[in-house]
């Protein structure tokens, strides 16, 4: 399947909306300082260009973590699509569908304050707008001091339970996360 082709779009745009809309917190991968993985849970936003935006607790082991290796890997994992199906798997027959995943694999960045702070109010005002005002709401002020923005600048793409059962999709973004 070609960059071009039209059922390759439909997926991507289908993995992009899953991730904004279903997805819901990430899985976060980074390296520590024996070169192990480490694995959270957060909130992270995957933009059109497949980059990812996160903001952060200033305290936070993963930001070190980064400084010394920027390499990392985000994942949304989530419920298969309502299409699914899995009738030929490959090795196991376990009983149950493949779930949708989104697999970001890039380089962290860490950004500047007035990045974070745009990033930072941007989400912050959309889930508002959702009904969800749990959080603490931070001035600006308490965002340039208590937080940080790292985007993730992606060089793999992984996609998994957007075609026919537990068909794979990897690709390598173009620079302006072309979508053909």
């Amino acid at each position: 399947m070609s960059d071009g082709d039209p059922r390759l779009t439909a997926i991507r745009r289908s993995a992009l909306a899953f991730v904004q809309v279903e997805a819901g917190f990430a899985q976060l991968t980074t390296l520590d300082p024996r070169g192990y993985p480490v694995t959270r849970t957060m909130t992270a936003f995957l933009a059109r260009d497949w980059s990812v935006a996160t903001v952060q607790r200033r305290s936070h082991r993963r930001l070190a973590q980064w400084r010394r290796d920027p390499r990392t890997e985000v994942t949304w994992v989530a419920s298969p699509a309502p299409d699914a199906t899995n009738e030929r798997p490959h090795v196991f027959d376990i009983g149950r569908l493949p779930p949708r995943l989104v697999s970001i694999r890039g380089n962290a960045e860490q950004m500047s304050d007035e990045w974070t702070a745009d990033v930072y109010f941007a989400q912050l005002n959309q889930q508002r707008r959702a009904g969800h005002t749990r959080a603490p709401v931070r001035s600006p002020d308490g965002v340039r001091v208590e937080l940080v923005g790292v985007q993730i600048r992606p060089i793999r793409i992984r996609l998994e339970g957007f075609g026919v059962g537990a068909e794979p999709f990897g690709f390598t973004p173009t620079p302006n996360g072309d979508l053909r």
